[in-house]
């Protein structure tokens, strides 16, 4: 099946299932707050105004602090990862941290047991698997349905609050929600339910082993995660590739041994400095975090017999060639890794605090818009100049 059909079915499911899934609010609020909607690809943000839910017995309404503006998010806004329903008022937005604003009756733990109560900050799954479907009962992290209460729901339905680009989230039963160590201030946390999470998940899910050699294709906020996870690890030399200088020193900065511009060298020169760098092997483990699909191409290249291979980043249309005999003769191993299990947020909280005086954390959320200016940050965002531009509330 083609990646467009594949995304096409995966918008089917996933509205369906919001058809079929019961609701879970109680009766509004005496306050309101305001979402940004989009009513179309690469259409204009629009503020709306709803009163904010009280929640159910075993839900939270958290006030957003933070909302980062994620590449997928620049993807769908696109339409390249999922096509937006025209007309349709659509809240986008999913790496966020927030405070507990309300809290239900039945609520008195995070997902890790810590007592949690209103005004503690938290950070939360931005999906919800669905509990009891054969990938949710396997353990396995892609539940076909966990988006189907935000992708192609409208902000006209209750709850209102089901995207991260809004003044308040409504999170409902099926989210994983974990309380923030003091430690840890919200710029560090914003991007930890997408971009480091995921990055936690997929390295282990692959395999980091002591001194392996690693290329990174990309060096936005995965790349650099990836850096300073691999290294962690046990990697020994990293390899990172991307277009823009701006990120190859930052790249740097978090102790990457070597990058290359993919914009001021050629396919081959950079196969031959992977050789080169790696006693004529190659790379034991290529990690793509790119979100260009030609990078799978050259990804495979660099790769030595027996080498593993982690993309994450191409969650786009696009099709690509390339000789199925090289997996097989190289005897490679291809690991794709789209979503994670909710423990890989802890454990990247921990890794951050751990390590956050050897690696410059703060860095990754380079620009800052207010929430009235989400316009002005989603156009700048989709320039690619930004590590991470996060909209402040």
């Amino acid at each position: 099946m083609t990646i467009p059909l594949l995304v096409a079915a995966w918008n089917l499911v996933t509205m369906l299932a919001g058809v079929h899934q019961p609701s879970n609010f109680s009766s509004p609020m005496s306050e309101s707050g305001r979402v940004a909607v989009v009513l179309k690809s690469r259409g204009e943000f629009e503020f709306r105004e709803y009163a904010v839910p009280s929640p159910a017995p075993d839900a939270i309404v958290v006030k957003m602090s933070r909302c980062n503006i994620c590449g997928s998010d620049i993807h769908l806004w696109h339409g390249s990862a999922a096509q937006l329903q025209e007309g349709l008022p659509q809240i986008l937005g999913h790496e966020m941290v927030g405070t507990v604003y309300r809290i239900g009756s039945k609520v008195e733990t995070d997902s890790l047991g810590q007592k949690i109560e209103e005004g503690d900050r938290i950070v939360y799954t931005y999906f919800r698997p669905c509990g009891h479907c054969h990938f949710c009962l396997t353990g396995d992290a892609n539940c076909p349905t966990r988006h189907a209460h935000w992708v192609g729901v409208s902000s006209d339905d209750p709850p209102h609050f089901n995207g991260g680009f809004g003044e308040y989230y409504y999170i409902g039963p099926g989210h994983s929600v974990f309380k923030i160590p003091d430690e840890l201030p919200d710029d560090l946390v914003s991007p930890v339910n997408c971009a480091a999470a995921q990055m936690m998940f997929g390295l282990r899910k692959i395999g980091i082993r002591p001194g392996d050699a690693v290329v990174i294709q990309g060096a936005g906020g995965l790349g650099l995660y990836s850096i300073a996870m691999a290294r962690e690890m046990g990697a020994g030399k990293i390899i990172v590739l991307d277009a823009k200088p701006e990120r190859l020193k930052l790249a740097e900065a978090f102790g990457a041994d070597l990058v290359l511009n993919v914009n001021k060298t050629k396919d081959r020169e950079r196969l031959v400095t992977v050789l080169k760098e790696t006693n004529r092997l190659g790379a034991d483990l290529v990690v793509e975090v790119a979100g260009f699909p030609p990078t799978f191409v050259e990804g495979i290249k660099m790769l030595r017999n027996g080498g593993r291979y982690l993309t994450t980043g191409n969650i786009t249309q696009g099709q690509v060639s390339f000789e199925p005999a090289e997996i097989v003769r190289k005897a490679l191993t291809i690991q794709g890794a789209y979503g994670y299990k909710p423990h890989a947020i802890p454990e990247a909280m921990d890794f951050i605090a751990r390590t956050r005086t050897k690696y410059p954390y703060e860095k990754l959320i380079s620009h800052h818009y207010s929430f009235d200016d989400i316009n002005e940050g989603m156009a700048f965002g989709d320039e690619g100049d930004a590590i991470r531009v996060t909209l402040d509330f």
